[in-house]
């Protein structure tokens, strides 16, 4: 192995990408390709390549990990004390 991995049954990938949609301040399902028609230009986000990524084909790259890594921590940082979900909690790990 040569990078971190992570996996994830369809449902759980699905749970996470909605957490971070919902975080980034919009609804996935509203989205092309998670039954919406909204486009993904219409949201500004450094996330955009994992939201609006294949569930079970391809891999992201270096540089697209990279970029979204200081957001990840950024929507880390902002949970409270109380968000002890034990299902947010595994989406955090």
């Amino acid at each position: 192995m040569t990078s971190p991995d992570v996996s994830w049954s369809y449902t759980g990938f699905h749970m996470f990408r909605q957490w971070l949609a919902d975080a980034e301040g919009f609804t996935l399902a509203e989205m092309r390709g998670f039954g919406g028609d909204r486009a993904w230009s219409s949201v500004s986000t450094k996330l955009t390549p994992l939201l609006d990524h294949a569930d079970d084909d391809g891999f992201l790259t270096a540089a697209q990990c990279t970029a979204m890594l200081p957001r990840l921590k950024a929507i880390i940082d902002q949970l409270r004390p109380e968000d002890s979900d034990p299902v947010l909690l595994r989406r955090v790990d």
